[in-house]
């Protein structure tokens, strides 16, 4: 592995140690050195973690102010979390009185696969259902919405707000990377809807349905896969995806999954998040299926770390006042040139997959600016 510097050992070792509840030998951090660990925290959406990581932290060599500010933040998670949980009970009771079915993905629901749910920084609330209910829950949450985007009509995605929380709902999960990627989600989308497989979760009085962990842990790699081709990945997603291997490592059908994941063209992929996880993130090797200590997987473990550092949770550290423009072809052009930077990048790690990703969105724009559509 290369050599990180010293703040960046630290924040990924109090990281594992919340990840894994975990006690830690840390040398003494001064308040700079904190400082720069809370930074890279902020950035990648594990705030919680972080926490959950200092409470492990078996000396105390770490300044107490620096410990209450950011124990001080997960409190604030907690609460926005239990608020968030309120909210979903509200919604589902609701199109369940419509006799609209739905499945929470991503978010809350992997969120329990943590030792500390309300401790994981909270995104959107996301909803998969079938196309009868999808339509039919377009036309109620409308109803409800304060705002919306324009609807996605090959992914079937449209994102509203809803007293004051953001609301995704998918009619599909694709994510607009190659064909045979997406072919595999919907293969996997029948699955669920077709074949029943799902698990729940008891959210107060309300249960609530998930995708089965064999469906789950396809989805949340595809979702890591299409943020870091298109506008960045955070580790937060990461752990999401370790978090969920690892809390269901003894019934995840490893078969299907390899049929899977290969499918979809995206096992090299899979291997080098593996190793980022096993080698930087304390995830199990026993846990982790497809792992390969192999060292050019070691190394493009590297970039890829370096590349997420860089990039920030969604690409939180980019300069994103390119978006505000009103002129369409400004807009493109710029958004051209952060992709083109980005697969130099990724060529380094996926070489294939990042010259296909480019051409592909390359198209997209072109055909986007040959509409017209000044909203895309």
């Amino acid at each position: 592995m290369n050599k990180i510097s010293r703040n960046i050992s630290a924040f990924l070792s109090i990281v594992q140690a919340g990840l894994w509840e975990k006690s830690l030998l840390l040398e003494s951090l001064n308040k700079d050195c904190f400082t720069e660990v809370y930074r890279i925290a902020e950035e990648q959406s594990v705030i919680g973690l972080v926490a959950a990581g200092l409470e492990n932290v078996k000396e105390h060599n770490v300044p107490q102010e620096c410990v209450l500010q950011i124990i001080g933040q997960a409190l604030q998670l907690e609460k926005r979390n239990s608020a968030m949980n309120d909210f979903i009970g509200v919604i589902i009771d609701r199109m369940r009185s419509d006799g609209i079915y739905a499945l929470l993905i991503k978010g809350q629901g992997v969120a329990q696969c943590y030792t500390r749910p309300l401790w994981r920084s909270a995104g959107d609330v996301d909803f998969l259902l079938s196309k009868e209910n999808y339509q039919r829950a377009t036309l109620l949450l409308k109803q409800m919405a304060t705002s919306l985007e324009e609807e996605n009509p090959y992914t079937q995605h449209l994102a509203l707000s809803i007293a004051n929380w953001e609301v995704e709902l998918h009619g599909t999960m694709r994510t607009g990377l190659w064909k045979r990627f997406d072919k595999v989600l919907d293969n996997v989308q029948n699955d669920i809807f077709y074949c029943g497989n799902v698990r729940s979760w008891m959210n107060g009085n309300i249960q609530v349905f998930l995708p089965r962990a064999d469906e789950d842990v396809v989805y949340v790699f595809a979702h890591i896969l299409q943020h870091f081709y298109k506008e960045g990945v955070g580790l937060r997603q990461i752990c999401d995806w370790v978090r969920l291997l690892w809390t269901f490592k003894d019934s995840i059908d490893v078969k299907l999954l390899e049929r899977r994941i290969s499918g979809m063209g995206a096992m090299t992929e899979w291997k080098v998040f593996a190793c980022l996880a096993v080698q930087y993130l304390g995830m199990s090797v026993d846990a982790m299926p497809f792992y390969d200590s192999a060292p050019k997987w070691q190394n493009k473990a590297d970039k890829l770390l370096s590349y997420i550092l860089s990039t920030g949770n969604f690409g939180h550290k980019r300069d994103q006042s390119f978006r505000q423009s009103n002129s369409v072809f400004e807009r493109k052009a710029k958004m051209f040139w952060h992709i083109t930077k980005d697969s130099a990048k990724q060529f380094a790690i996926f070489p294939l997959d990042s010259i296909k990703m480019w051409l592909i969105m390359l198209k997209t724009g072109l055909r986007v600016l040959l509409s017209g559509k000044a909203n895309e």
